[in-house]
């Protein structure tokens, strides 16, 4: 049963640099930012007004409108992006195949700005005066259960919490569904809305965030000897995932082949790596033994890239474990850079990247890395795109909790 192979055909995605995927590709490979003024709500008075949000997100194009008071931001790019990853699959969800249809995505931290919302009606009006669906609209599987409902898929369906690892996972273990075959077909990957005033506040607390607010564009600066933290993101990311058969039965055009997925835990601290980057270089290995991947045959890797000290140096060292010499020759580098971390929704949009980075021979770049740390010296594709042949590459996802998820693609080759 190992030997099912896994391919996406379709990608959706949310994010603060393209309402789409298209769209967010051009933004990624032209170095757009996506940084900006915090306009959710008054950031006035705290140390941090900046962030990537979602612009003019238009809640019509997937969802209906007696649903939008039903559902919590994170739910509705959720569901956006999973419409637009069937769209581009070609793909219907029919009744042959329904029961072999799973849903495995995941939130990092569920409709948070719906627990303070609801919350303060409690409080200020009392309990008759709450939303009847604030709970669905909290609980973090509220995008994997309403995207299954609206496709009306009826195989396997659950929501990976493991901080920023989350959607990483999801595109694993979606894959896993398919490979001990539980199902055919798989939507899997992540939505977040973290930009709110907990969120914000909350982050900034553990002295994770930058506080660049007057040059928001150059900021976060992964890499950088000056950097100085994470800008807070939001948004989703799902693909279509397929058993290679079934694909190959409807036609469908492959994008690439999930080959592989490394899955470990510090077990270190809660918040820092652990030392070295262990726990990461292990979660490489492990998802490059299983997509049968010499370290010398990868051509490109998304960091996570947070701009965070620590993050950045663990992340270098976990690369140089597994990579020895050759690490210096892997192009590598973090999207985070314009998007901003996306949280439980970074790990898919940045698997996207490295897909794309596939089918069209274009690695995005690294933007603000303008002085590199002496402790990160390895090609991070300062400043602008690159084009170059990418046959396989490797996405790094590392959360809060000590979760590491890596995985592997590969250009598709039947």
């Amino acid at each position: 049963m190992q030997n099912r192979r896994v391919v996406v055909t379709g990608i959706g995605a949310v994010s603060p640099v393209g309402l789409d995927m298209p769209s967010t590709w051009d933004a990624l490979i032209n170095g757009r930012s996506g940084v900006g003024p915090i306009t959710h709500f008054d950031s006035s008075f705290l140390p941090v007004h900046v962030a990537c949000e979602i612009k003019n997100f238009d809640t019509s194009v997937a969802v209906d409108p007696k649903d939008v008071r039903r559902t919590d931001r994170f739910e509705q790019y959720g569901l956006t992006a999973a419409k637009e990853a069937l769209r581009h699959s070609g793909l219907k969800i029919t009744a042959d195949i329904a029961e072999e249809t799973g849903v495995v995505i995941g939130s990092s931290i569920g409709g948070l700005q719906s627990l303070l919302s609801q919350y303060d009606i409690l409080r200020e009006q009392g309990p008759r005066r709450l939303n009847p669906f604030c709970i669905p609209m909290v609980m973090s599987n509220g995008a994997a259960g309403i995207v299954t409902i609206e496709i009306g898929a009826r195989g396997p369906s659950y929501s990976p919490t493991s901080a920023c690892a989350t959607s990483n996972d999801s595109l694993g273990q979606g894959a896993e569904l398919i490979r001990r075959g539980a199902a055919k077909v798989v939507l899997a990957g992540g939505a977040d809305a973290t930009v709110s005033v907990i969120g914000i506040a909350g982050f900034d607390r553990l002295g994770a965030l930058s506080h660049d607010n007057d040059l928001p564009s150059k900021s976060p600066m992964p890499f950088d000897k000056n950097r100085q933290g994470v800008v807070i993101g939001e948004g989703a990311c799902v693909m279509v995932l397929e058993e290679l058969e079934f694909a190959l039965a409807r036609g469908a055009h492959i994008l690439a082949e999930l080959a592989g997925y490394g899955q470990t835990s510090d077990a270190y601290h809660v918040i820092a790596p652990a030392e070295g980057g262990a726990g990461a270089a292990r979660a490489i290995r492990l998802a490059l033994r299983q997509a049968e991947v010499a370290p010398e045959a990868v051509n490109y890797i998304n960091a996570h890239g947070t701009a965070t000290p620590l993050n950045d140096i663990a992340e270098t060292q976990a690369i140089k474990t597994v990579f020895g010499d050759y690490a210096y020759k892997i192009p590598v580098s973090s999207t985070k850079s314009m998007t901003g971390h996306m949280m439980g929704a970074t790990g898919a949009l940045e698997a996207a990247a490295c897909i794309y980075a596939i089918q069209y021979g274009i690695i995005p770049g690294t933007m603000n890395l303008v002085e590199p740390d002496p402790l990160c010296d390895l090609d991070y594709v300062p400043g602008s795109a690159r084009n170059a042949r990418v046959d396989i590459a490797v996405n790094n996802s590392f959360g809060f909790g000590g979760h590491n998820a890596v995985v592997v693609f590969k250009r598709f080759n039947d």
